[in-house]
This record gives structure tokens, sequence and C-alpha cells, in this order.
């Protein structure tokens, strides 16, 4: 009996292996951005300071604000 490509055993093999790959790679993605959803703005890496002067970039504070809550986190 001849099988043609889509036909033979080892086919059904490596479409289960696709199939798990892809399973494992939409899993994988799905806890990645679960996971950086919850961090998305402020990383947990940066410090107050450097949170309150990404701030006073982006515009979100003014000068007087920025100057007040640095003044209070250097404070301690």
């Amino acid at each position: 009996m001849v099988h043609g490509f889509w036909g033979g055993p080892g086919v059904t093999w490596f479409i289960w292996l696709l199939g798990m790959v892809i399973v494992i790679f939409v899993v994988w993605l799905l806890l990645k951005s679960l996971i950086q959803g919850s961090g998305r703005y402020y990383s947990r890496d940066k410090s107050a300071l450097d949170i309150l002067k990404e701030r006073y970039a982006k515009g979100e504070i003014d000068k007087e604000k920025f100057d007040q809550r640095k003044a209070d986190l250097l404070k301690d």
C-alpha cells in the first residue's frame, strides 16, 4: 500500500507535535501578557524618584508638584 505525503504514519506524529508546539506557544503568550499586564506602566525595578521623573517628563505633573514630591522623597 502506497501512502502519499499526507498518509504516512510519520506525518501523524508531525501534526501532533506541531499542534502541541502551537498550543504551548499560545499558552506562553497568554501567561506572558498576564504577567506583564500587571506592571505595564511602572516596573517594580524603578525607584519612586525614577517614576516621579517619568511622570514629570510625560507632563503628568507640573514643576511645582515635581519639586514638592521630590523633596518629600529625599527627606527620608
